[in-house]
């Protein structure tokens, strides 16, 4: 017989607004205690350490417009962070600092997140909206230099990208681009030649969120509609729909592979969280807590599984945090 679903191992409350998203960093040696950050509708930032389970600090940097995308690089000494002030800012947290050192200006006003990958020992590739709006721009950080803008050809019409995921199969090996549209469909971007490589219909309604298996180049996503898309990339790059996963309940807002590739949860309108075994999409459990729409998802970084959390943000202002699947 199944187990009941468990409860949150503990819940994060003090932010005083809706969480839109969530990045860990726990794999830091001792002394280093585990951190998540969260980003809120009200433009706060808030650190949270997990040990104490308390905010060690709260960074206010994008004019009280929503932040929806945060990111720890350089060891978390930097935090990259976006905003619907139009700004991306890249934040000093090194010996006890909070300062904004850096920004970009996105020009675009959508909800589309940026995706970031390390190339090479302090570089990264970042991929963001661009300022028209099917344009993707890519640059090279800490340098900010402009690697290339993706834009479909005019006929396309694909709409405004909604989820962007850079990858590339081996370390220091040419990246690419997976791209969530308006329409529906899902782009690969060959980002050398900044070209389409594939185009896949995988969803009648927009892309909410994707995210990709680069080993065993498939990857999923997520809709406004009652199923999850798990698709596959063959060896002449094209994309080929896998299998579908039907829902009891519309809306998917996030979706996130755990770094063991052995799980996946998403975040749905319906107030839950799923978890579906990512070999064959099997239905694990559904987690219950909160009251509102779960707007993110994701995964620690922990170094021993046994540690591994998953943490949830909605829109009453609740941070849950569960210990699931951790012996598979």
């Amino acid at each position: 017989m199944a187990l009941p679903p468990p409860d949150p191992q503990f819940v994060l409350r003090g932010t005083s607004a809706e969480i839109h998203t969530l990045h860990f960093s726990c794999g830091s040696q001792e002394p280093d205690y585990p951190l998540l950050f969260s980003g809120s509708s009200n433009g706060l930032i808030h650190i949270w350490n997990l040990k104490t389970r308390r905010v060690d600090t709260v960074l206010d940097g994008h004019g009280g417009k929503s932040v929806y995308w945060v990111e720890a690089i350089y060891d978390r000494d930097r935090l990259l962070s976006q905003g619907r002030d139009q700004k991306i800012c890249l934040w000093d947290l090194a010996e006890g600092r909070n300062t904004v050192t850096d920004s970009v200006f996105t020009e675009n006003v959508g909800f589309c997140k940026c995706s970031l990958l390390r190339v090479a020992q302090g570089h990264w590739l970042m991929a963001m909206p661009g300022k028209d709006l099917d344009e993707i721009q890519v640059l090279e950080l800490p340098s900010k230099t402009s690697v290339c803008t993706l834009k479909p050809e005019a006929d396309a019409k694909p709409g405004m990208p909604m989820c962007l995921k850079l990858w590339q199969p081996d370390f220091g090996s040419c990246p690419f681009l997976l791209a969530g549209y308006e329409d529906g469909s899902v782009i690969l971007w060959n980002l050398s030649e900044a070209k389409i490589l594939s185009r896949l219909t995988c969803h009648l309604e927009p892309v909410m969120s994707l995210d990709f298996d680069s080993e065993k180049t498939k990857g999923v996503s997520g809709s406004s509609e009652k199923v999850l898309s798990v698709w596959s990339l063959d060896e002449q790059q094209n994309l080929k729909v896998q299998k579908t996963q039907e829902l009891i309940n519309a809306g998917i807002a996030d979706v996130t592979i755990r770094q063991d590739k052995k799980i996946l949860a998403t975040a749905g309108w319906d107030h839950r969280i799923r978890i579906f075994g990512w070999k064959k999409l099997k239905p694990l459990a559904v987690l219950s807590y909160h009251t509102a729409t779960v707007h993110c998802v994701s995964f620690s970084d922990h170094r021993r599984p046994n540690e591994r959390l998953l943490a949830a943000g909605s829109t009453d202002h609740r941070i849950s945090v569960w210990s699931v699947y951790n012996e598979i």
